[in-house]
């Protein structure tokens, strides 16, 4: 069960992280896609699903954002409403500085009853009004952490910028967040540096790491690898050119991405760093989510050979 492996702290965490579909699609279609799903990964070997809510981004950067922004419905209610066949724990995004602190409650209080798990992020660019803090929400939260647990972001980008990210995570520890879900990892040397400095702080403190799951992705087109800059997923140049001058980049970055979680599942299980994996499927070409599937069973394989899961 997710709630137990993530209250134990213990590895080998496998999830899988999807967007609703677009808004003004209608009830028919949206069933549509939702039992396609369903059908996708009801023999899937995962601890929960992630229900990413979609936001424009457009004011946090000048550049120009590769595809057009279109609104996507609400994650808890196509989760609630749509999902519930699928029978895994469900994870919600929201971003709690968009709402008032009633908003939030009455929110959290139906998130709950649904036996779901919330993600609070930040507001989706800087200088946007902020309704209610990360610290706030979370203080809502607290009423239910007896029989919940609550999960952040982590942003291997924002460390290697501004070196305080092992603090980011310690702080939000503090206000009772017990995981954290990073951004997609395509820089293994971030992730790791991410890590290193939280092993550090946690020793030096002496107190129990939390869980970081490192979230994972497979990129079909060079529109795709672009999209992923945009929002701030920093590729290596050499890796860069790699994928733009292969024969097949889907079936590159599908290695790279196993590669790079062999070496996270060493680098973590060496450190005593509770850990897991989020594999993120967001586009809506077959291959894409097909190379998705195939990644989550191989990774899944790469956490039991390592003893982290139950062989079934």
């Amino acid at each position: 069960m997710f709630l137990e492996k993530i209250k134990s702290r213990e590895s080998g965490v496998l999830l899988y992280g999807i967007a609703p579909p677009k808004f003004g699609n209608q009830p028919e279609r949206v069933a549509e896609i939702a039992q396609k799903t369903i059908e996708r990964l009801s023999t899937l070997d995962m601890d929960a699903l992630v229900v990413y809510d979609v936001q424009d981004e457009s004011a946090r950067t000048k550049e120009e954002r590769p595809f057009p922004f279109i609104n996507a419905l609400d994650p808890l209610s196509f989760a609630a409403s749509y999902l519930s066949n699928l029978p895994v724990p469900k994870i919600i995004y929201r971003p709690a500085g968009k709402f008032s602190t009633d908003e939030l409650s009455a929110w959290l209080t139906e998130l709950h009853k649904q036996n779901f798990y919330p993600v609070f992020v930040g507001i989706p660019a800087p200088g946007l009004p902020v309704k209610t803090s990360l610290p706030e929400a979370y203080k809502l939260w607290s009423r239910n952490q007896d029989t919940s647990v609550i999960g952040a972001v982590t942003i291997p980008e924002r460390h290697q910028v501004l070196q305080d990210e092992d603090a980011r995570i310690l702080d939000k520890m503090n206000c009772g967040v017990s995981y954290f879900i990073s951004q997609c990892v395509f820089n293994l040397d971030y992730a790791k540096q991410v890590i290193e400095d939280l092993y550090i702080s946690c020793n030096k403190l002496v107190i129990k790491p939390p869980t970081i799951i490192f979230t994972l992705t497979a990129c079909g087109s060079d529109k795709t690898l672009q999209f992923m800059e945009w929002l701030g997923i920093h590729v290596p140049n050499e890796l860069k050119e790699e994928l733009k001058t292969s024969e097949d980049m889907l079936e590159k970055t599908v290695k790279v991405c196993l590669d790079i979680a062999s070496a996270l599942t060493t680098f973590c299980m060496e450190r005593s760093i509770p850990f897991g994996f989020n594999i993120e499927s967001v586009a809506i070409r077959k291959a894409e989510i097909e190379a998705s599937i195939y990644l989550a069973n191989r990774i899944g394989q790469i956490l039991k050979d390592s003893g982290l899961r139950v062989v079934r």
